[in-house]
This record gives C-alpha cells, structure tokens and sequence, in this order.
C-alpha cells in the first residue's frame, strides 16, 4: 500500500500495489498510524511487563519456592525459543498475506485473542510443567502481535518521519514497558486478578490498533511463487547484504538484556537482595517503575525528532546504551533501596532515547523492504532474547556469586551493545 497523508486509506484492490512509501509521497507526518502504533505496543507489552516482571515471579514463588530462580530462568529459556520460531513464522506470513484487510491486521487482531486467552491459562495453572507450557504457548501468539505490528513503520512511513514515528512507536512502548509493572505491583496480593485484567489489556491490542491504522488492501500485490528461493527469502534469516542487520540486532539484544537482566529480577532484587518487606517492597516497584516510565516518556518524546533534524540514528543509540551502563551499576555500590531509584531514572533517560531511535535505525539497515516484517520480526528477537537473556544471566550471576554480581554483568551487556552500534557502516 501507498499513503499520501495521516489520513490516507488504500482502495480495496490496487492494480500498481507497493509495500512501503517515499519521502515524496507524505509530506506531512502519519501521525495517525504512529497512534495505532503506539495504543498497540502498550496493550501487548504492558500486560507482557507486568505479567513477566512481578506476577509470574510471584505465582513461581507459590508454586515453588524452593527452586524460584531456577524455574524463572526455565521459563524465560523455552520462552526464548518459542520466540524465535514465531517471529520468523509469523513475520514471513504476514510478508506474504493477500487480503482485503492488509497483510498486517489479520494477525495482529488474531494474535491478541489468543494471547489473551492463554494470560488467563497462565494464571490459573498451579504446577511448574503445566506453567512452563502455557507460558509457552502464549509466547508464541504474543508473536504474531508483535512481529507484524512493528513492520507498519517499514510500510506507512517514508524515510524522514521514521525518527518521530519511531519516537511516538516508543511512547507507547515505554508506557508499556513501566506501566504494565506498576499496575502489576497492584495485583501482588491477588494473582489471579492481575492476570483477568492484563489478558483483557491485551485482548484490546490488535482491534484498537488495526481500527486506527486502517490499512488498505493487499489483493493488489503479486503472488509468489512457493519455490526454494520463496521459502529461504521469507523464512530464514538474511543473507545477502545484512552486516550491518546482524550488528544492530546484536547489539540492540545485548542493551535490551542488560535491562531486563535487572527489571526481570526486580522483586527479588528488592525483598532478597535488599531485605525489604511485601508492603515497602510494593511500594518501590512502584516507584521505580514510575521512574523509568517517567525518564522514558520525556525522552522518547525528545529524541525521535531530534534524530530527524540531525538526520543521525547511530550516535544517539551509543549514548542510550552507555547511560543504562551507569544505571544499571548503581546498585552495586550500596544495597540500599534509592540506588534502585537511581537506576531507574539514568537507565530510563537511556532507554527513552534507545526506544526513540532504535526502530528507525532497524528500518534502515533492513536488507529487503519486500520482507520486512520477517526481517524486523527477528530483530524484535532482540528485544524478545533480551527479556529472556537477561534474566538467565542474572540468575547465573546470582547462583555463582550472589545478588550483587548481576549488576557488573548488565553494565557490560550494554556496553559491548554500545560497540556493536558503533560498528554501523551503513546509518549515520
């Protein structure tokens, strides 16, 4: 599809259909669709975070409290790989849909209905295997929300509003990010009710999104031809032209790591590590959530644009990078409480401006506009690998050395990330 404008909507069947839009062909910014873009991501991840991050350490700690680590990190390991199947599965499908209804919103809304329904799974079961194939099983819908939703901005928006969109993208994604754990610290009393009202907030993703972006129809573009260089271009990995791809991917899946190396392990880092009680333990969720949702929502506001005007992606990702370094050593210094506060303010700056820019940088290192949500699908990977990552490295850390070894260990992941970045050839 073509867009002209914010405004614009594809007829049903077009007979000259193409996949993504040029500087020329939007003067003004597609504002509408960075909206759709940005209510989608808080919908999905929100509900992800919240769950992820405080109600399934807490149901892990009833089920078995003796081995809650190590459960933890079996369940973000399976998750992992079911990730990576379904990103690459449902990118190349969503690539390759001819419908009235676009190659992006029949998987998005079909998607959230799963996802949705499996969260109330999630919540309801009460041994470890029976949780570790649930969480499973809705880690594989949530991809069919994620890897097509992030491919619009490769589709709707020409090259020179990919910075603001990207920044309005990252709104709502760092709303999601911080918000779904502080309204999941609200539910640490009442499990089951924290996972009823996020698989609602997630059921809502995909209609809401797909009602505003309004994509046109896909009948128009050519069918392909389902052969050997079909099946390699659509479901496998690149492999022409992609040095560039692979440095952003693992670059982006090491800073996203350090992250959630100590987001993933917050509760515990709190009522462990810092000897904290339910209620004040509760009470600094919270906060630092509100934090880093705070710092991220001002920045991603700021630099999305600001990378527009100075037509650069790279450097302000290097800075984000090297500030979630300085955070997240903070709390090795002292166990005290306000080094988490700390970290939740210097990190957020940088994930804020991480966010902004990161997805406009993905875009323009895409090898093949024609498979792009395959393509970004597997870069979301990294954001997918690092909450899981992280999470697995810390509990190594811990298990080896104690609480305080996880800091070091994200303070490194996110810089080596930061050289990764610098490596780009082909982005200013």
């Amino acid at each position: 599809m073509t867009a002209t404008g914010p405004g614009a909507v594809a007829p049903e069947v077009v007979s000259e259909w193409s996949g993504t839009v040029e500087d020329g062909q939007q003067p003004r910014r597609p504002l509408r669709v960075g909206v759709a873009l940005a209510l989608g991501v808080v919908l999905w991840l929100g509900p992800y975070l919240g769950v992820n991050a405080v109600l399934l350490p807490a149901r892990v700690a009833e089920i078995a409290p003796a081995n809650k680590e190590a459960v933890v990190a079996l369940l973000a390991t399976s998750a992992m790989v079911v990730a990576t199947i379904a990103n690459i599965l449902f990118g190349a499908l969503s690539d390759l849909t001819r419908s009235r209804w676009g190659r992006r919103t029949p998987w998005i809304v079909v998607g959230s209905v799963a996802s949705a329904a499996m969260l109330l799974v999630v919540g309801s079961v009460r041994s470890v295997g029976l949780l570790v194939v649930a969480w499973c099983v809705y880690q594989f819908f949530l991809n069919a929300i994620v890897a097509p939703l992030i491919a619009v901005i490769s589709d709707r928006v020409a090259p020179r509003h990919r910075g603001t969109i990207s920044s309005v993208y990252a709104l709502g994604y760092s709303a999601g990010l911080y918000g779904g754990q502080i309204v999941g610290a609200q539910f640490l009393g009442s499990l089951t009710g924290g996972f009823t009202v996020l698989a609602a907030l997630t059921l809502l993703s995909g209609p809401v999104a797909a009602l505003l972006m309004r994509e046109g129809s896909s009948l128009g573009m050519a069918r392909r031809r389902l052969d050997k260089r079909m099946l390699l271009d659509n479901f496998s990995f690149p492999r022409r032209g992609a040095r560039d791809y692979y440095l952003a991917l693992f670059g982006k899946f090491l800073i996203i790591a350090a992250t959630f190396a100590i987001s993933g392990y917050q509760l515990y880092i709190l009522t462990d590590y810092m000897r904290l009680g339910e209620d004040e333990t509760s009470r600094y969720v919270s906060l630092v959530s509100l934090f880093l949702m705070i710092t991220a929502l001002v920045m991603s506001a700021v630099a999305g644009p600001v990378s527009d005007r100075l037509r650069r992606r790279r450097l302000p990702v290097v800075v984000a990078a090297v500030l979630v370094a300085i955070g997240a050593f903070v709390p090795f210094v002292s166990a005290e409480p306000w080094t988490m506060l700390v970290y939740g303010l210097v990190a957020g700056i940088g994930m804020g401006a991480f966010n902004a820019v990161d997805q406009a940088l993905n875009v323009e290192v895409l090898p093949n506009p024609e498979t792009a949500a395959k393509d970004l699908g597997i870069l979301n990977l990294a954001n997918t690998g690092g909450q899981i990552l992280g999470p697995v490295l810390a509990a190594a850390a811990i298990t080896a050395l104690g609480y305080h070894a996880m800091f070091p260990v994200a303070a490194v992941l996110a810089l080596v990330g930061a050289v990764l970045i610098l490596l780009i050839r082909s982005v200013r």
